[in-house]
């Protein structure tokens, strides 16, 4: 059936290429896919890691035998510390480096005893960190440094903060003039000028790994603390030492949390990595020279658009077995090129995107020739009556010159639906009366719809998308669109009662609507297309439904529209929202027909934005009186006895920002 295919005409082949080109650059940005591409660095750090060091470090660690050995809570008194740099110069240490924070000063003596082992050894680096700090009044990262005492002992200090992608695996170098790494550099070659060479570390370098935890020769802290008995006596002869925590977990209570963290190494070995250790690496990455440098942000794309014209090319006349065989080798090509820049250059490409677009351009181009095999071209016509409503179909017949793509500029009017606890009773429910009942409310929604001059959109999942204003101007278009969605609420209700009278779980409807301009118009494809309206106020119409789930509302009414109502439909006032994705707040406003709390509402809205607490607070219950269990009325006075603490030169915005809704 597939041997051969004709390919389509260039102008489709150029469009194919270009808009999954286009598709994959935008998923370029994504984070989540950002992350799935770094797993590809992870793949080739693992199968490109030496297994060795090259450089003479060596971790003493803080580790469980060594807490079982010392006998002593956590944190450890200080002497201890002292007496191990003294047992490492004594070895002849070339530099000892300190990660554990000693920023809280302990005792005098045992503070005194670290200080002057610091000063005995002159070759000591100490931990610094930034520490994230919260009040009622700032939010701000504080450095964190050792003690004066040692420093002035002559103790340096550099940041061990470590900064994990957004999946927790480290993979970037440190940045920053006194970071952890560049102090021991820096007191390597002032003992011995020129030793080690500070070769430059790119900006956005990346961590070439020596191995997955423990790749690096290790000491047991309290080995050091014994030395005499445990180690040889020049066991760390000219070696650079870290010292820090190597715990799988607290072995105390007091020890705080575990100083590991997520490599490359750790989907295959399933262990962490100390964060000593990953000091450890960034040394040996700097003083090899050998860190790893992301490609320029221009090179996945351009990778990106050669792969998916020549892969469209190659596969324009589609034949299965032949192009399966161009995936599979153009794939080889990018994951062996990829490699050998990894390991020759130091260069890293992302080409999970080029692979993947390969594999859609394979894919997209079967399906082509699949359905041009399979049926004919049906008639814009026919395809136009399949996807929308025959109210529209009708007047399109009136108005041939419409059946097009494209759209205008209309003043519509937008209701969107959505159903509350529908979920839970589908679970209750055999699908066959699941679909029964969502038939049933859908009906009723669409006679509702249509009695009130207006259109049914779309179905989408137990939701409701209509239009007012279009396709046939309606001048009322504000007032029908309320009705209809008091109307529904009517009716869900009598279907709610049949519900519990069968022992059923209660389903709620909510109910959004604005007034807008929207693009109206068939949108889609040449032989597929949707009569829709599009735009931001669209959006918002949609947003102001999923806002009612705030308020305990039925219905919430855009401040546009409530103003077109011309009082044919009684409102009262629920508040002013920045809804997700806008920055211009919104008034909103649900019906009522209770007078008194109409205007209850109208004053506690206005004193409360007055930054009247008393009066507002006084009025919000005068509605809660009229309506009992007011979901507004709640949420204002719970508003209001937690704005009485702010004093009255405070700034403050009424508005309220919804970043969920």
């Amino acid at each position: 059936m597939f041997g051969r295919h004709q390919g389509p005409p260039a102008r489709t082949l150029a469009i194919i290429a270009a808009s999954i080109f286009a598709a994959f650059a935008l998923l370029s940005f994504a984070d989540a896919w950002q992350v799935v591409e770094r797993r590809g660095f992870d793949a080739l750090t693992v199968a490109q890691a030496p297994g060795k060091s090259s450089l003479p470090i060596t971790i003493v660690g803080i580790d469980e035998p060594s807490f079982a050995q010392v006998g002593r809570q956590w944190p450890w008194p200080r002497s201890l510390y002292g007496k191990v740099i003294d047992n490492l110069s004594k070895s002849g240490a070339l530099v000892i480096a300190i990660d554990v924070l000693l920023s809280e000063p302990s005792t005098e003596a045992e503070d005194r005893a670290l200080a002057e082992a610091i000063q005995r050894a002159g070759n000591v680096v100490i931990a610094s960190d930034m520490q994230y700090q919260e009040s009622a009044h700032a939010r701000m990262w504080m450095r964190v440094d050792p003690i004066d005492l040692f420093k002035k002992a002559g103790a340096s200090n550099g940041l061990v903060r470590v900064i994990p992608d957004g999946d927790t695996v480290v993979r970037d170098m440190p940045e920053g003039s006194d970071v952890f790494w560049r102090q021991i550099l820096r007191e390597v070659n002032r003992l011995q000028p020129g030793l080690i060479p500070e070769n430059p570390v790119p900006e956005g370098a990346m961590i070439r790994y020596v191995g997955p935890d423990h790749t690096f020769p290790f000491v047991s802290f309290y080995q050091a603390l014994n030395a005499e008995s445990h180690l040889p006596p020049d066991a760390f002869r000219d070696q650079i030492v870290l010292i820090g925590r190597d715990l799988k977990s607290s072995p105390d209570a007091r020890a705080g949390v575990p100083d590991v963290f997520i490599t490359p190494f750790t989907a295959t070995t399933r262990w962490t990595t100390p964060g000593v250790e990953l000091h450890a690496n960034f040394l040996e990455t700097a003083v090899a020279g050998n860190a790893v440098r992301p490609a320029p942000g221009w090179a996945p794309f351009a990778l990106l658009a050669m792969v998916v014209l020549v892969t469209s090319l190659l596969l324009w006349n589609w034949r299965p077995l032949v192009g399966a065989g161009i995936v599979t080798a153009v794939t080889a090509a990018l994951a062996g090129g990829d490699y050998v820049l990894f390991k020759q250059y130091d260069l890293w490409v992302p080409i999970f995107a080029s692979i993947l677009a390969c594999a859609t351009v394979y894919l997209t181009f079967g399906a082509l020739a699949f359905l041009t095999e399979r049926r004919r071209k049906a008639e814009i016509r026919n395809a136009f009556s399949l996807y929308v409503s025959p109210e529209v179909v009708d007047h399109v017949m009136e108005h041939p010159e419409g059946l097009k793509l494209g759209g205008e500029r209309r003043e519509v009017t937008m209701l969107f639906t959505d159903l509350a606890g529908f979920t839970t009773l589908s679970e209750q429910m055999k699908p066959e009366e699941v679909a029964r009942i969502l038939n049933l409310h859908f009906s009723d929604c669409t006679a509702i719809v249509k009695r009130n001059n207006g259109t049914v959109n779309r179905f989408i999942g137990d939701a409701v998308m209509a239009m007012y204003g279009a396709p046939v101007a309606d001048p009322d278009q504000a007032i029908d669109a309320v009705r209809t969605a008091c109307e529904m609420q009517d009716a869900i209700a009598k279907l709610r009662e049949q519900l519990k009278a069968q022992g059923l779980p209660e389903i709620r409807m909510r109910i959004g609507i604005h007034s807008c301009t929207a693009v109206v118009g068939n949108l889609g494809s040449e032989d597929r297309f949707d009569y829709t309206a599009i735009g931001d106020g669209v959006n918002l119409a949609a947003r102001l439904e999923g806002v009612n789930k705030l308020y305990g509302t039925g219905i919430l009414v855009s401040g546009e529209t409530a103003s077109r109502l011309g009082g044919a439909i009684r409102l009262r006032p629920v508040d002013r929202v920045i809804v997700k994705g806008k920055t211009e707040p919104v008034e909103i406003f649900t019906p009522c027909s209770d007078d008194r709390a109409i205007e209850a509402a109208q004053r506690a809205v206005d004193r409360y934005r007055a930054r009247d607490w008393d009066a507002s607070e006084l009025a919000w219950r005068e509605v809660a009186a009229a309506i009992p269990g007011d979901g507004v009325a709640a949420i204002y006075l719970e508003r209001i006895a937690r704005l009485r603490s702010i004093a009255p030169e405070e700034p403050w915005e009424a508005a309220v920002e919804l970043d969920k809704l």
